[in-house]
């Protein structure tokens, strides 16, 4: 990988062509519960689910719902979407009916793909106009036999790719959009200031459906290595997990860091790590020094941001210890000012409103002009 990173953004499907383009296409790629893909297999399928889409949904721009566990369907269909000209958006399976007929609704989706319990809570009038729900297996059954392979996308890296619902804390959930070029420099960003490699195995246990579980993708797939997903019951579920697969990328939010510190990790599952990333909150002074304890050899990434602007700052591990309140500073690709009252920049010391500026700021709300002003 560059020493700096490549400021140029490109369509978010060629994220599907980039490891076998550096020789990296029989190193794994998506580590599935009954089967693994090399990145060659991955761009195979990306294309192949591709096909299917534009077929099924030939209108650019339309948008596709997916409202399931993780699997091969949800971590493909970012991909498979954006390469489709359609616009991807994520619901989180955790939640309820009347959530996501809002979501479906808002977002005018035009295909729901989910697991077929998610799709039998559904009532009559629950799906937009036009709107088709299939079965996650229906679509890879179907996608398989239509054989039909859609080449990497010429997108304009400024359209629209995915919808991302906030989770709607302050009222009904809003549509965040993201284009090409925020996903895709997003994940040139987070690769290089985390220094992720092609033998880098991250374990994705945060929802697909938020910007930073999303990234894990992303993030790994540019630099070559392997994701494995994983829905979890117990925190113990997660330490198993980085035991088996020799996971070497962990990230969190401080809930699930609390849990993560209260069990037991066996010496197998902590010696693989090499990062430990946090975002979604702040972590405390303690449990910086409860994660330092247990994983002395992992650099520890406090993260922050907000989905918006996908994420402003990172603290280097260098300075955690010493330092462990600190937001750190820009993550590649973000300009992070502060502005006084005045409007201008403020001075060392004076206090004033954080900005974010840069490519990798939101194109704004979903069918909300007001609040995107």
């Amino acid at each position: 990988m560059p020493t700096t990173p490549d400021p140029s953004p490109r369509p978010l499907d060629h994220l599907a062509e980039l490891a076998g383009a550096m020789g990296h296409g029989e190193r794994p790629a998506l580590r599935l519960r009954d089967a693994t893909l090399n990145h060659n297999q991955l761009r195979q399928r990306v294309a192949v689910l591709a096909g299917w889409l534009a077929g099924m949904v030939p209108h650019k721009g339309a948008r596709v719902a997916s409202w399931a566990a993780k699997g091969e369907l949800t971590c493909l269909l970012p991909l498979a979407a954006a390469r489709a000209g359609l616009v991807h958006v994520p619901i989180n399976p955790l939640l309820k009916r009347a959530q996501a007929t809002h979501i479906l609704g808002d977002s005018g989706a035009r295909l729901l793909i989910g697991t077929g319990s998610r799709l039998a809570s559904l009532e009559p009038g629950d799906l937009p106009p036009g709107c088709a729900a299939l079965g996650e297996g229906e679509v890879l059954a179907a996608a398989a036999s239509a054989g039909r392979e859609l080449g990497p996308s010429a997108a304009d890296p400024d359209d629209l790719a995915a919808i991302l619902y906030t989770s709607g804390s302050t009222g009904k959930p809003k549509g965040v959009m993201l284009s090409h070029a925020n996903m895709w420099l997003g994940a040139v960003s987070v690769a290089h200031y985390l220094g992720l490699a092609a033998d880098d195995v991250t374990l994705a246990v945060l929802p697909l459906s938020f910007d930073y579980g999303q990234n894990q993708l992303f993030s790994t797939w540019y630099a070559g290595g392997c994701v494995v997903p994983l829905d979890f019951l117990f925190p113990k579920d997660v330490a198993k997990a980085c035991a088996k697969h020799d996971v070497t990328t962990l990230a969190a939010v401080p809930p699930l860091w609390v849990q993560l510190t209260e069990i037991d990790w066996p010496d197998e599952a902590r010696a693989p790590l090499r990062r430990l990333t946090n975002s979604g909150g702040a972590l405390t002074v303690d449990l910086v020094t409860a994660l330092r304890g247990m994983f002395p050899a992992a650099k520890l990434f406090p993260m922050y941001g907000l989905t918006e602007a996908f994420r402003s700052t990172f603290l280097d591990p260098i300075l955690v210890d010493s330092h462990p309140t600190s937001m750190g500073k820009a993550i590649p690709f973000a300009e992070i000012l502060v502005i006084n009252d005045a409007g201008n920049i403020a001075a060392d010391a004076e206090e004033g409103e954080l900005v974010h500026c840069g490519p990798l700021v939101a194109q704004g709300y979903w069918h909300d002009a007001e609040r995107t002003a």
